[in-house]
């Protein structure tokens, strides 16, 4: 078991019998976890966990019922609906329930459906963000999500819909029109039909995308590639699932800030990788 960290002097809010709490655990590494989901850990009677929580973060509740309720494409998984009334009943047998979800609960991880399900059954919650995947796996990979000489917005797009297949609604042309940085989640599976849709919307086959799975963990790997390339290059270096996809050119940041390549004793391969010819504090 991994030793629990103190919390520091503050007025927490105690769990109390009969309440959900909805809690982002943060991309992976136990450290991104917030202090209020630490106080929940050591408060609930059950956790309810997903796929994409580490081991170690569930040592942190050693007196809680530890619950598996994961989803992950392809493989046979816990049907939402029965997640969400099983939160319902635990809470009404007066349990303190920790719903602990990866990344954000309310970022592309059905927090919202859950939250709402037990606010219907009467059910009171209360709401912990976790750090998204999309932003802090990225910062993990060296890649900022928002530079000042790339993008002035960004848009976070889901790589599949309700059904598992890639969504058919989201339109295309305007999300490759109106953001300069796309960051894609859970879509590696389409990353064909993704790169398709993009190219054929006018994003540029030349165009940076990094590919970062098990963001933030041990086992993190980083894909640098080209949108025309990216399905190949998945496949050539036999990446999986969970994966993060970024589209644009603050994936060539990753050439200056790849921290955990330099804390290994790289050196940055290219200081100025957006061709300024400007020091990164000259506006």
């Amino acid at each position: 078991m991994t030793q629990t960290p103190d919390l520091p002097a503050f007025d927490w809010p105690v769990m109390e019998p009969g309440w959900v709490w909805l809690c982002g655990a943060g991309p992976g590494d136990p450290g991104l976890l917030t202090l209020h989901a630490l106080n929940a850990l050591r408060q609930a009677d059950v956790v309810i966990f997903d796929a994409l929580v580490q081991e170690a973060i569930l040592d942190w509740a050693p007196q809680a019922e530890h619950i598996y309720a994961g989803k992950r494409g392809g493989k046979p998984s816990a049907k939402q609906r029965d997640i969400s009334l099983r939160l319902v009943d635990l809470a009404r047998a007066g349990k303190r329930v920790l719903r602990l979800k990866g990344g954000d609960p309310f970022v592309f991880g059905r927090g919202g459906e859950e939250a709402q399900t037990l606010v219907q059954h009467n059910v009171p919650v209360r709401i912990i963000p976790g750090i998204s995947a999309g932003i802090g796996g990225l910062a993990y990979a060296g890649i900022p999500v928002t530079h000042r000489d790339v993008n002035q917005s960004v848009t976070f797009v889901t790589g599949h819909d309700q059904s598992g297949a890639a969504p058919s609604s989201l339109d295309w042309a305007s999300i490759s029109k109106g953001s300069q940085v796309l960051v894609i989640y859970m879509g590696m599976k389409h990353a064909a039909q993704i790169a398709g849709h993009l190219i054929g919307a006018g994003r540029q086959p030349s165009e940076p995308v990094a590919v970062v799975t098990s963001a933030t963990t041990a086992d993190q790997r980083v894909l640098e590639t080209t949108l025309g390339t990216m399905v190949d290059d998945i496949a050539a270096t036999g990446m999986e699932p969970p994966a993060i996809i970024c589209v644009g050119r603050s994936v060539l940041m990753r050439q200056v800030l790849d921290w955990q390549g330099m804390i290994a004793g790289e050196a940055p391969r290219d200081l100025d990788p957006l061709g300024r010819g400007l020091p990164a504090e000259i506006a």
